[in-house]
C-alpha cells in the first residue's frame, strides 16, 4: 500500500508540514518585499526611476555573482544550518530597514545594500532548500511534496502581491518592512522545530578537489547529460520571454487595452491564481499520462495559449488577457513540479546543491535580459507588437523540449546507472550513463 493512501503529508508527516509552513511564510515575504521595498524608494527616500529598478537588480544580482559556488558549498555541509543561517539573516536586514529609518540613517544606498544581501541570503536558502527536502521524504513522497509546495508558493505570491501595498498603507511604507521580518521569523521557527537531522557530510574516500573543479563538475553534468541540458536550455529561453511580457504588461493593460490601475492589479492576480491550479493538477495529470508526456502538454499545449494575451482589448475582450495568462502560469508551475521530482530522483544526491545552483545561474541569467527586451521592442514597435513577440517567444522555447529526448519518452528518468553504451553522454565521473523510466524497471 502506497504512503499515499493513509493521508496527505501535511497530516501525516511532522517534519514536512512545518518545511511548507516556513516555505509558505518565506514565499509570502519576499512577495511583499517586492512591493514593499520599491515603495519604500519612492514614497521615503524618492528614488529615481532607475534607482528602483537597480533594487529589482540588487536581488537577482547575487544568482549571477555566488549561485555556483553555492551550489559547492550546499553540497559540502549539511543544508538546514544553512537554511536557518539565510532566514535569520534576512530577518535582521528586513528588521533593520526601519530601524535605520528611525535614526535618519536610511538612503537608498543603504536599501540597495538590503537588497543585496537578502538576495545573497535567498541563493543560500533556495539552493539549500531544493537539495534538502528529498532528505526528508520518501522518494513515493517526493511528488506529492513539490506539487505542495510550489502550490502554496504561488498562493503566497498571490497574498503577497495583493497584501503588500494594503499593509505598506495601513502601517506605512517602512514600517510595514516589520511584516515583512515576522514572516521570516515565522520561516525561521518552523525550520528550527524540524526534529530530522541529516549526518554529517563526510569525504572519505574521495581525492581533494577545488572549488573551481566541482563548480565545473556541476556544470558539466548540465552540458553532458541531454535531461538536465534540454531542461536548463529551455529554462533559460523561457523565462527571457516571460520575463519579456511581464516587464510590460502592466504599460500594457493601462496604456494599450485602457484599464484603470485598480483593475490591472485584480486581473494580475487572476492569471497568477493559474499557478495554484497548475501545481493541483501537475502530478494527477503526470500520473495518468506520464511525467514526460506532461510535461509537454503543461510547458508547450497550455504555453500555446499564450498567443491569446496581445489580442487583449476592452470591455469581455479582457478575458482573453486572464485565460492566456492563467493558461501560462499554470503551465510553468505544473512543469515546476514535474522538473523538481525529476531532478531530486534522476540527480545523484551529492550533486543536487550543484545542479540546483548552475540550473538557476544559466535560467535565472535571462532574467534581466528579458526585462530589457521587453522594454526595447516596446520602444521601437510599440506595446502591443512587443507583446505579441514575446508572447510568442513562450511556445517557441518549448520547442526545445518537443524537439529533445523528452517527446519520445512516456516518462521522465529516475535513476543513472553505469553503462558500457559509448553513446550515452558520460556522468561527471567520466563513466557513461545509462537512462531508465519507471515503466521500463522489473519488479525486483
Amino acid at each position: 500500500m502506497s504512503r499515499g493512501i493513509r493521508g496527505g503529508l501535511l497530516r501525516r508527516h511532522r517534519d514536512f508540514r512545518l518545511l511548507w509552513c516556513g516555505e509558505t511564510a518565506g514565499k509570502f515575504g519576499a512577495s511583499v518585499t517586492g512591493v514593499a521595498m520599491p515603495l519604500v524608494a519612492v514614497s521615503t527616500l524618492h528614488a529615481s526611476t532607475f534607482e528602483v529598478g537597480l533594487l529589482s537588480a540588487a536581488a537577482w544580482a547575487p544568482w549571477l555573482i555566488i549561485g555556483l559556488p553555492v551550489g559547492v558549498w550546499v553540497d559540502r555541509l549539511r543544508r538546514r544550518p544553512i537554511m536557518l543561517a539565510a532566514a535569520a539573516v534576512s530577518l535582521l536586514l528586513f528588521v533593520g530597514v526601519p530601524v535605520a529609518a528611525w535614526f535618519g540613517w536610511l538612503t537608498i544606498g543603504l536599501l540597495l545594500a538590503v537588497a543585496l544581501l537578502t538576495g545573497t541570503a535567498a541563493v543560500f536558502f533556495q539552493t539549500a532548500y531544493s537539495a534538502y527536502l528529498p532528505s526528508i521524504l520518501e522518494p513515493d513522497d517526493q511528488p506529492e511534496g513539490n506539487a505542495k509546495l510550489h502550490g502554496s508558493a504561488s498562493a503566497a505570491q498571490i497574498a503577497g502581491l495583493g497584501s503588500g501595498g494594503l499593509i505598506a498603507q495601513v502601517a506605512g511604507a517602512v514600517n510595514g518592512m516589520f511584516a515583512n521580518a515576522a514572516t521570516f521569523l515565522v520561516s525561521l521557527l518552523c525550520l528550527a522545530g524540524i526534529q530530522h537531522r541529516e549526518p554529517r557530510v563526510t569525504r572519505a574516500g574521495r581525492r581533494p578537489t577545488t572549488l573551481v573543479s566541482e563548480v565545473r563538475e556541476g556544470l558539466r553534468l548540465i552540458a553532458e547529460d541531454p535531461w538536465f541540458r534540454t531542461l536548463t536550455l529551455f529554462g533559460a529561453a523561457s523565462n527571457l520571454a516571460l520575463m519579456g511580457y511581464q516587464s510590460i504588461q502592466v504599460v500594457f493593460l493601462v496604456r494599450s487595452v485602457g484599464l484603470p490601475p485598480g483593475q490591472v492589479g485584480a486581473l494580475i492576480a487572476a492569471t497568477s491564481s493559474g499557478g495554484v491550479a497548475g501545481a493541483f493538477v501537475a502530478r494527477r495529470v503526470a500520473d495518468r499520462v506520464g511525467t514526460a508526456r506532461a510535461t509537454l502538454l503543461f510547458e508547450l499545449g497550455l504555453a500555446m495559449l499564450a498567443l491569446l494575451i496581445p489580442l487583449t482589448v476592452g470591455g469581455a475582450g479582457i478575458l482573453l488577457f486572464v485565460t492566456g495568462g492563467f493558461c501560462v502560469c499554470a503551465g510553468v508551475v505544473a512543469g515546476n513540479v514535474i522538473k523538481a521530482g525529476f531532478q531530486q530522483r534522476y540527480c545523484p544526491p551529492d550533486l543536487l546543491g550543484r545542479l540546483t545552483a548552475s540550473t538557476a545561474f544559466l535560467s535565472y541569467g535571462t532574467i534581466p535580459l528579458g526585462a530589457l527586451l521587453g522594454g526595447a521592442l516596446g520602444t521601437a514597435l510599440g506595446i502591443r507588437a512587443a507583446m505579441a513577440i514575446t508572447t510568442a517567444g513562450i511556445p517557441l522555447a518549448a520547442l526545445i523540449l518537443f524537439f529533445s529526448p523528452i517527446r519520445r519518452c512516456r516518462d521522465l528518468p529516475t535513476s543513472r546507472r553505469p553503462t558500457s553504451n559509448s553513446e550515452v553522454p558520460p556522468n561527471p565521473d567520466g563513466e557513461p550513463a545509462h537512462l531508465v523510466s519507471d515503466h521500463e524497471r522489473s519488479p525486483t
